[in-house]
């Protein structure tokens, strides 16, 4: 036997006398590997050692209309952690929530504007029907390095005292439950806990996102105005200024554009079916209405107060086939200021395809607020409130704050080496246009079946947060020399969800 042996490999080594190696293992049916051997990471300039992330509700893991365990656990800056470890990495801690359900509890009792997440019942997005089990008094024992808390806006980062449980019961509330919970002390603020951890390096997400998503959340509702210039500019700076003070370097987002989410999308502004008899109902019921409107153009039109185009948007007609909805809009004139005989004419008109219908209005949008009376339809017989509509001035008025906040963040980059840009703009408006590739998937921004917006039509999914941890990994690539691309170290999206089931409790 040994003879054969000696034989065999004498054959063997006549092979490779005469052909590559890969051919005589292909002789002996071996197929030889051929995947390229990747370089070893490197960090370049960078130094991983203490990371800390700080943002709102993107840096939080937030989606599907909450905060959980498993959407922490998924979030962007813990994905970046992962790949930090592997580069000298230290400890990535987060405020983990109890459970999978998402909301908050007030004192034991279940808060409602904090509510359970949402999940797919095959036909829309619908709460969990769960209690939620986490506290917003119990402070956790920290430090933590993922500073992430849904609904800071940029002046919340720097204020002291928005961890102090006793800002909770205030009106309005000067606290936020989600800092209360990790906050080191009641007086602390977000950038403060997170420079007293010395990081080496950070990540400073979507700050001025809540600035203006707070304001067209609400149809631009004027309680919750969107933050000025100024403001926005004093405390991205600032935050910048504090975050590199020890000489550590970071990355920082700017804001997209509200019309790149579905929440302001999915809407039209005609979404309800009309045969003609109901569409003759409501014609009636609007009749007196468009009697005043025109009585009030036969007494102010001649003294240019009010117009015969403005006259006719705030007529309402409704015909069999779609229907737009009829809104209240703030911008019209108001007709009783100037006669008190018209003051009982409201501003109504109906919507265009210029404004916006926030996707919350969905779910009662052409019901019935009286069951079998079409008189009682919601969004035509009853108007939408401001609360359920951007119009085009309140459009506007967002597009001029995140343009100004994004000229500030985009100066400060470029005058600073430290600073790395993700342009999560960018990445919005290609998600909602021509969508997105990466490890053989495709995202694009449709509710549901896209991928990569939750199902509140705001924030991304699992495997969206992968897709943006890979813009920061790219960036910080750029910026500072470290090869995670070029040594294979990136996020495979395909490892992360779309959707949690609802059982995940």
């Amino acid at each position: 036997m040994n003879t054969k042996y000696i034989l065999l490999l004498l054959i063997i080594v006549g092979f490779t006398a005469c052909n590559d190696p890969e051919d005589v293992l292909r002789d002996f049916n071996i197929e030889p590997d051929t995947t390229p051997e990747l370089p070893a990471l490197t960090t370049g300039s960078a130094d991983f050692s203490k990371y800390v992330a700080v943002g709102a509700s993107f840096t939080a893991g937030y989606t599907d209309g909450a905060l959980f365990k498993a959407s922490q656990e998924n979030s962007f800056t813990n994905m970046l952690a992962k790949e930090f470890a592997k580069a000298g990495g230290g400890d990535y801690n987060q405020p983990l929530m109890n459970d999978n359900i998402g909301g908050l509890l007030f004192g034991g009792v279940p808060n409602p504007m904090f509510e359970p997440r949402l999940f797919f019942n095959g036909e829309g997005p619908v709460r969990l029907p769960a209690t939620p089990t986490t506290e917003a008094f119990n402070t956790l024992s920290g430090p933590f390095q993922n500073i992430g808390v849904p609904g800071a806006k940029s002046f919340h980062m720097l204020f002291e005292g928005y961890g102090n449980p006793a800002g909770l019961v205030t009106s309005p509330a000067t606290a936020n439950p989600y800092f209360v919970r990790m906050a080191s002390n009641p007086n602390a603020s977000m950038i403060g806990d997170a420079i007293a951890q010395n990081p080496t390096f950070f990540t400073l997400s979507l700050m001025g996102g809540n600035d203006v998503i707070d304001y067209a959340f609400w149809g631009g509702d004027s309680s919750r105005a969107v933050t000025d210039s100024p403001t926005f500019d004093f405390a991205f700076t600032t935050a910048v200024n504090v975050l590199t003070s020890g000489g550590a370097k970071g990355v920082v987002t700017n804001v997209p554009y509200i019309e790149d989410l579905p929440h302001f999308t999915r809407v039209p502004h005609n979404p309800v079916p009309l045969d003609a008899g109901t569409a003759a109902v409501l014609n009636q019921a609007y009749a007196a209405y468009n009697g005043g409107i025109q009585q009030a153009l036969a007494a102010l039109s001649g003294l240019g107060l009010f117009t015969e185009e403005e006259a006719l948007k705030r007529t309402i007609n409704f015909a069999a086939g779609q229907n737009a909805v009829v809104i209240e809009d703030e911008s019209l004139t108001d007709l009783g200021a100037i006669n008190p005989a018209f003051a009982a004419l409201p501003k109504y008109r109906q919507a265009t395809a210029e404004d916006i219908i926030v996707l919350s209005a969905s779910t009662f949008i052409g019901t019935e607020a009286i069951p079998g009376n079409p008189q009682t339809v919601n969004g035509l017989a009853i108007p939408l409130a401001d609360r359920w509509v951007l119009t085009p001035e309140e459009q506007q008025e967002i597009k001029d704050a995140t343009d100004a906040y994004n000229n500030t963040i985009e100066g400060i980059v470029a005058s600073n080496d430290n600073l790395a840009l993700v342009n999560l703009k960018d990445l919005l408006f290609k998600l909602s246009t021509t969508g997105l590739s990466s490890n053989n998937f495709t995202l694009t921004s449709d509710l549901v079946t896209g991928g990569a917006i939750g199902l509140d039509g705001i924030h991304l999914t699992a495997r969206g947060y992968g897709l943006l941890a890979n813009e920061f990994l790219k960036a910080i690539d750029a910026q500072f020399g470290s090869n995670f691309m070029e040594s294979g170290n990136m996020i495979n999206i395909g490892d992360y969800p779309t959707n949690y089931s609802p059982t995940l409790q």
